[in-house]
């Protein structure tokens, strides 16, 4: 079977690992930053249903889904050392394909936002835009360990969260939203260092700086914890400044939970990563919905 896939390429990508190529399970983290200002905006999301609609799917599946396929197009001599099954490098979405299938989905990005307004349809220009910086040359962001995580959080949660207000306010959102929205976009750097744990000899092989290969993956992993964990803490103190004591309450439950999850990453970092980042990640998250709920009632 293996000769004969030799002597045979494919011509025509795999339907699998086209989906794969996408990485449906980055979608939720933008989907769930835009459900996030949808919420903190105060319009109730009932009056304005197929613009929410239309916004989740851009963010996640359409947008997110374009910047992995760029990510994987840019990334294959990279993966070929790393992870050689991945669809580009296994030959499973053969020749130009990986590059096609991006730019089609980024013009398709472009095409769908224009329902959204000036707004969704400028956020959405700058998060193609910031998909190609941070994996295409001469750009490539990611070949920084401190501006390629901080772009992508900033992408995958912060503007999003801002879309999300914009969009169904129509209008400028309020100060307290971008302020939280930033601050949780800041935190998710560290979320993204933790993923370049995955990748670390084929980044150290081919130049790429991240903070786990410039800093070793033990001062990579505390750096990451409290990269996390600052943010948070201003969100905290903001909201009880802000008269929401018990969203701030909830917020710092959430926080400590992540610090038990913070003491288990850090005894073996690169192999606990992926395990932070299934269970850590997750009361990081909830946090920001509080968070929402709680400038739903602040900026009302």
């Amino acid at each position: 079977m293996s000769v004969s896939a030799g002597l045979h390429p494919r011509r025509l990508p795999d339907p699998a690992a086209l989906l794969r190529l996408l990485k449906p399970v980055t979608w939720f983290p933008p989907m769930w930053a835009y459900l996030c200002g949808v919420t903190a905006s105060g319009v109730a999301p009932g009056t304005d249903w197929p613009l929410v609609m239309l916004g989740i799917v851009l963010a996640g599946p359409v947008v997110c889904g374009m910047s992995q396929a760029a990510n994987d197009w840019c990334d294959r001599h990279v993966d070929a050392i790393n992870e050689p099954d991945r669809p580009i490098p296994s030959g499973r979405v053969p020749g130009r394909w990986g590059l096609w299938v991006a730019l089609a989905m980024s013009a398709a990005a472009l095409a769908l936002a224009v329902p959204l307004g000036p707004w969704g349809f400028g956020a959405t220009c700058a998060a193609v835009a910031a998909a190609w910086a941070y994996s295409a040359e001469p750009v490539r962001l990611k070949r920084s360990g401190l501006w390629g995580p901080g772009l992508v959080g900033l992408s995958y949660e912060t503007l999003p969260w801002i879309t999300g207000a914009a969009v169904l306010s129509a209008g400028a959102p309020a100060a307290e939203i971008v302020v939280i929205a930033l601050l949780y976009g800041i935190g998710a750097h560290g979320i993204m260092t933790l993923n370049d744990f995955k990748a670390l000899e084929g980044d150290r092989e081919t130049g790429v700086d991240s903070l786990p290969v410039t800093l070793g993956p033990a001062v990579a992993a505390r750096t990451a914890c409290v990269v996390m964990a600052l943010p948070q803490v201003a969100v905290i103190a903001l909201l009880a400044w802000w008269s929401a004591p018990v969203a701030a309450a909830l917020i710092a439950v959430l926080l400590a939970a992540q610090g038990w999850a913070m003491r288990v990453l850090l005894r073996d970092p690169k192999a606990r990563a992926p395990w932070y980042n299934a269970t850590g990640v997750l009361f990081y998250v909830s946090g920001m919905m509080v968070a929402a709920v709680a400038l739903r009632g602040i900026v009302a």
